[in-house]
């Protein structure tokens, strides 16, 4: 799979094929359904299947001041959608002059600058300024360009209509397994390991720090989880994300503490699957108390986590 940013470095040999629209936070069960229905689309017709999606998510850039959560960063979405069939993800920047195309004039972009032979979009969506367009409007739109339009119905799971809102809603209140039934895999997180303070290491409990940047994170708290990147299968770690109030933190940030492991990550490619959530970020009076807290943490994460990370 290949990603392409901006339309105007879309390939020649990239032009022409079947095309799927959204943002695609999380690819849950009803994005799935969405790509699988783009590919099987474009191997009938013998053309490149793609994904094309934005940076920033449109929400983020209409609310910079309270962005939603962000289920998932680039690197994750890239990492779940490779395998899928796609022929190449194609990211438009998300700013003012997108905002203010016309449904016409996306359509335009569609039609003329890729060269579309069908489009794939869910029930519920909308595009051009202000969301004036919509699926019906591709049908339309379709019949009279010539491509072919199709639109995927809702996806449910167990009963539940799967929706972005809907795995955030899941995270927030800790259902784990409600999340991954939604998402149709464990909800994790993964970014690169880099240098900390290294607090934790003088108070006995090493972390392995994972930035967030800008993203709102869904979660937030202590939790047991598994982390892969460093052996077969994952490995069983307690993981903080926060500020950490009780050394002044400021930046939010991922810790993770791998039980029994004690060799060096700096550098390397982790994910974090959560498990469970222990408790809430809390705010210790003393550095020893948040310490012994700590010890109980790992406690608790070791029997949650116990004959389930392997």
């Amino acid at each position: 799979m290949e990603l392409v940013r901006g339309s105007l470095n879309v390939r020649e040999s990239l032009c022409g094929g079947v095309v799927t629209l959204g943002s695609f936070d999380g690819v849950h069960l009803g994005h799935q359904a969405l790509v699988r229905a783009t590919v099987t689309l474009a191997r009938r017709l013998g053309v490149p299947a793609i994904m094309l999606s934005f940076e920033p998510l449109p929400r983020e850039y209409l609310q910079p001041q309270t962005p939603p959560a962000r289920l998932t960063n680039l690197r994750e979405r890239w990492r779940v959608l490779q395998g899928m069939g796609l022929d190449a993800l194609v990211l438009l920047r998300f700013d003012e002059a997108l905002r203010q195309m016309s449904g016409n004039e996306f359509l335009g972009l569609l039609t003329q600058r890729l060269a579309v032979r069908g489009v794939v979009v869910g029930h519920d969506f909308r595009f051009g300024r202000g969301g004036e367009a919509n699926a019906e409007f591709l049908q339309v739109a379709g019949r009279q360009a010539g491509f072919s339009v199709e639109i995927v119905s809702p996806v449910e799971a167990e009963g539940t209509r799967v929706s972005s809102s809907a795995v955030r809603t899941a995270l927030a209140n800790g259902a784990f397994a409600e999340a991954a039934r939604l998402l149709g895999r464990p909800y994790s997180m993964r970014g690169r390991v880099v240098a900390g303070q290294q607090l934790g290491r003088t108070l006995g409990f090493p972390t392995a720090n994972l930035r967030l940047r800008r993203r709102v994170s869904p979660l937030r708290g202590i939790y047991a989880v598994r982390v892969r990147g460093v052996a077969d299968g994952g490995w069983p770690a307690v993981a903080s994300l926060g500020t950490r109030p009780t050394v002044g933190g400021v930046e939010p940030l991922l810790e993770v503490f791998l039980l029994d492991y004690s060799a060096d990550l700096y550098g390397r490619e982790l994910e974090v699957e959560f498990i469970a959530h222990l408790r809430d970020e809390l705010r210790f009076e003393s550095v020893e108390l948040m310490v012994a807290q700590m010890h109980r943490d790992v406690a608790v994460a070791r029997e949650r986590l116990d004959g389930t990370w392997q």
